[in-house]
């Protein structure tokens, strides 16, 4: 049975826009069918952080994984991409957040669900109105179109160019 995740994706170090797109070709394997969606790419400042801004984007997958190995596998791309967890908030060359696990709620200290900032941040919310969940609902706070709503004031701007998965 399978599961569809979404994927908070982020860098704000080195070439960032690149970095996602390297990024979304390590996630296809994630998927049990190959394929995964992805938002338009944003620009953001970074939220409760110093450094340059940050570019943002959700991707959405199906896959037959469990929540803990996704998210096990979300840190090895993270780390092989040279990810530093020097200190909370710290810029990063990437940052892959395990947003959602389908309907699945949990809270353990290693994992989350639903993010449990992700309705609080522009960066999250404007990429999955791209990709048509406006409707979605985020327990317990409401859908997504009410909760970027509420965001507006955050500094964000979405990027001419979207970013593109070489296969």
């Amino acid at each position: 049975m399978s599961t569809t995740a979404l994927i908070g994706l982020g860098a704000n170090l080195g070439d960032p826009a690149h970095m996602l797109e390297t990024c979304l070709e390590a996630l296809i394997p994630l998927s049990c069918d190959a394929r995964l969606q992805v938002s338009g790419l944003y620009k953001s400042a970074p939220v409760d952080a110093d450094g340059p801004d940050y570019f943002n984007a959700v991707a959405s997958l199906s896959t037959h994984l469990e929540p803990m190995a996704l998210l096990h596998a979300l840190q090895a791309i993270e780390n092989l991409a040279g990810r530093v967890r020097s200190h909370i908030n710290a810029p990063r060359t990437l940052d892959l957040d395990l947003l959602l696990f389908g309907k699945l709620q949990m809270n353990t200290e290693v994992l989350c669900l639903p993010h449990p900032r992700m309705h609080q941040r522009a960066f999250v919310l404007r990429p999955l109105l791209d990709l048509g969940l406006a409707q979605w609902v985020i327990p317990p706070f409401g859908t997504v179109e009410q909760l970027e709503a509420q965001t507006r004031d955050q500094r964000i701007e979405k990027l001419p160019t979207d970013l593109q998965i070489r296969l």
